[in-house]
């Protein structure tokens, strides 16, 4: 087993995330989080990847959503990209936690505005009373802001996901697949190979 630089398994999934979003047909940036409540069920959902760095790996969300009830009890997910023209899926394993507010603001800012009145519009993750109670709160909020600059909801905003575990996993002929591992340890990141 190797310690690695830091930045080396950033390197390697951004090296494979440049060949997804060139060759995957659907979402490349579709990636699956996967957490637990404070009774230890699992649940996990398909989001988008908005932006990667040395510190983590960012989606948005509601925060009145289970997913972010969840993460507030326990903060440890998983996140799974699965890439299948490429055959590839990358496992991460870490720590989320909300990314300042300034970072929201300014992805909320760049955000279409439709989608910034359906993040005021939806009560994720609860009870609508029918079908067109969603649409009910878009029509109402769309009137409400009119024409003026929208604003980012205080219920939503971001998690980064410090990564402290990295699976890549690279189908093989015959079931023979190779899965290389990043964990992070305190001197670095240590690599090494699973048996398929």
């Amino acid at each position: 087993m190797a310690n690695t630089n830091l930045d080396e398994p950033l390197k390697l999934f951004q090296q494979w995330y440049c060949e997804a979003t060139e060759k995957e047909v659907d979402v490349p940036s579709a990636m699956s989080v996967a957490t637990v409540d404070a009774q230890g069920h699992p649940s996990s959902r398909m989001v988008l990847l908005k932006e990667y760095d040395t510190k983590g790996f960012v989606f948005y969300t509601n925060l009145e959503s289970r997913k972010a009830d969840e993460i507030a009890a326990n903060p440890q997910v998983s996140l799974l990209f699965h890439w299948k023209s490429l055959k590839r899926q990358v496992r991460i394993e870490g720590t989320a936690s909300l990314v300042e507010d300034a970072t929201a603001d300014a992805y909320f800012a760049s955000r279409d505005r439709g989608s910034q009145i359906g993040a005021w519009a939806s009560r994720q993750s609860h009870r609508m009373k029918d079908k067109h109670d969603l649409k009910k709160q878009v029509a109402l909020h769309a009137v409400k802001f009119g024409v003026a600059r929208i604003s980012r909801p205080t219920f939503w905003s971001g998690y980064r996901v410090a990564p402290d575990y990295f699976e890549f996993w690279d189908d093989g002929n015959f079931r023979l697949h190779e899965r290389i591992i990043y964990d992070r340890t305190a001197k670095g990141w240590q690599t090494y190979q699973l048996f398929p």
